[in-house]
């Protein structure tokens, strides 16, 4: 259900895209000031963070297909018309909905058209029921957007948010990945007339890490290995998303790309904890001593004499 003041919310404005930006430069435009108007980078700011709200508000709900097709047809219904509330004053208001969705004069629906999913309940908020409510109604959910460390996605940490003037406290579900959305049940706006409230639509935006990644409950990084130390194998300390090092075993005749897995050193979920993932990055200087050409030079000779790449060559000729 969209929220009951999209009619006066202009969320592409709001972004500074066109109405028809496709999903990239939404994204685009969302990232650049979100930079801008964090609370971090403007402390004590009220402004700069009413606007961030705003700006993950429209964010949330335009990154989202279904709720932007809401959106895009509230607007468009509410386009310089003037609707009465209650039952007596709503000829303007049948006549949109009637051009709209193909129903009659007076609410009835013409053979084979339906209100889509969700409108009645909508009207129903909007007008405070005349003629549509039947029985307690659900409050409308809400979207906004929040951005957090890698850490804290990798942790689950707890949150706390401000949406419409009030504190919203939750528990972000380990490894949350980003652009990821969380439905916060009865988060969202109270009901009109008893019902329960509605949802809170989370969008998580999260920041890179410059070393790990997850894939899952896994926890990935790349280790840059010598050649020495892959050739002949080796033990290297590989880091942890807890802090400190897990001594893993290369096996000689390592390959770089190979992925190590250490069991047990990944994400803490409450099904277990993943492992960690590392991948072998065998490194070559750009630099070579003459001591070290030459024994290189010899290192060559003693390969097998069969062509390395004869068997890429058959393949690609095929």
């Amino acid at each position: 259900m969209a929220s009951q003041d999209w009619f006066n919310k202009d969320f592409y404005a709001t972004l500074g895209v066109p109405k028809g930006a496709d999903d990239v430069a939404i994204k685009k435009a969302y990232r650049k000031l979100a930079r801008k108007l964090h609370p971090d980078a403007n402390p004590g700011d009220s402004t700069s963070e009413a606007k961030f709200k705003d700006v993950g508000e429209a964010y949330a709900v335009l990154s989202d297909k279904e709720q932007r097709g809401q959106y895009d047809a509230i607007r468009a219904m509410g386009g310089g018309a003037r609707f009465q509330p209650g039952g007596g004053g709503g000829a303007g208001f049948e006549d949109a909905f009637s051009g709209m969705f193909g129903r009659g004069a007076r609410g009835g629906r013409s053979s084979g058209q339906q209100v889509p999913p969700g409108f009645e309940d909508l009207l129903g908020n909007l007008f405070g029921g005349g003629g549509y409510s039947m029985g307690p109604q659900p409050g409308g959910d809400l979207a906004a957007a929040t951005e957090v460390t890698f850490r804290q996605s990798a942790e689950g940490a707890a949150i706390r948010l401000n949406v419409g003037g009030r504190p919203v406290n939750t528990r972000l579900p380990v490894g949350v990945r980003d652009g990821q959305k969380i439905r916060l049940r009865g988060k969202g706006q109270p009901s009109p007339n008893g019902g329960p409230a509605g949802d809170l639509v989370l969008t998580v935006h999260v920041s890179p890490h410059p070393v790990f990644t997850t894939d899952g409950t896994n926890v990935r990084v790349r280790v840059p290995v010598t050649f020495p130390e892959a050739a002949l194998g080796t033990q290297i300390d590989v880091p942890t998303l807890e802090g400190g090092t897990v001594r893993v075993k290369v096996p000689a005749g390592t390959a770089s790309g190979t992925t190590l897995r250490v069991k047990g050193h990944g994400l803490k979920a409450k099904g277990g904890a993943g492992d960690l993932l590392a991948t072998v990055e065998v490194q070559v200087p750009g630099k070579l001593s003459s001591r070290a050409k030459e024994v290189l030079a010899s290192l060559d000779q003693d390969f097998p004499g069969s062509d390395l790449r004869a068997d890429l060559y058959r393949k690609a000729a095929t």
